[in-house]
């Protein structure tokens, strides 16, 4: 991944987590999900947080959004979660539409980045994020198929780069090459296709 990578439209795929958050009934946010410290209510507030934090690493708006970590605590949902969620993917979907965002260095998750390569990981965390979410919740989901082909290619580069041949976020799952690609990318990322609760 580099500066000079095509550009994509984060849109449809956050309108997709949109729609799968509609459908989360209250009695299903206690439920478990593919993220084994999650529930998903506190993967719901994840997504809005991550939501917001690259929305601003796109405005080069770097504060406190962008530099805290991943892990440093449980994420969880407010009482506005509902509408909060749709809004800050609204926003994070239109702040990547400025040609500024892709350029030069941003921050997201305390780190330090090319903003192209910023805008692959927020792709990235939206489809993996929302087959968690669909599968926590037994909705159907059919991913955005630009952004399915930026998180499988980030994936990819991550585990073939790792010393270990493990992916970026846990040990890659053996699937067959001739599986479906939403298959391959939720392996890459260390998940068990066939999950469910």
């Amino acid at each position: 991944m580099t500066d000079t990578m095509t550009t994509f439209d984060l849109g449809p795929q956050a309108r997709i987590i949109a729609r799968l958050a509609e459908g989360v009934r209250d009695e299903q946010l206690a439920g478990g999900t593919p993220c084994p410290d999650y529930a998903v209510r506190n993967l719901v507030g994840h997504l809005t947080g991550l939501a917001v934090a690259f929305r601003d690493a796109a405005r080069k708006d770097l504060g406190p959004t962008t530099a805290t970590p991943p892990g440093t605590a449980t994420p969880d949902i407010g009482p506005g979660w509902r509408e909060d969620l749709p809004k800050a993917l609204d926003e994070l979907a239109d702040a990547w539409r400025d040609p500024a965002a892709w350029t030069g260095m941003t921050r997201a998750g305390g780190v330090d980045l090319p903003g192209a390569v910023a805008a692959a990981v927020a792709a990235d965390e939206l489809v993996v994020h929302g087959w968690d979410l669909a599968r926590a919740t037994g909705q159907p989901y059919a991913p955005d198929p630009a952004a399915l082909r930026v998180s499988h290619t980030f994936l990819r580069a991550a585990a073939d780069e790792g010393d270990d041949g493990g992916g970026l976020f846990g040990p890659v799952v053996p699937v067959p090459e001739a599986a479906p690609l939403l298959d391959r990318t939720v392996a890459l990322s260390g998940r068990d296709p066939g999950w469910t609760p």
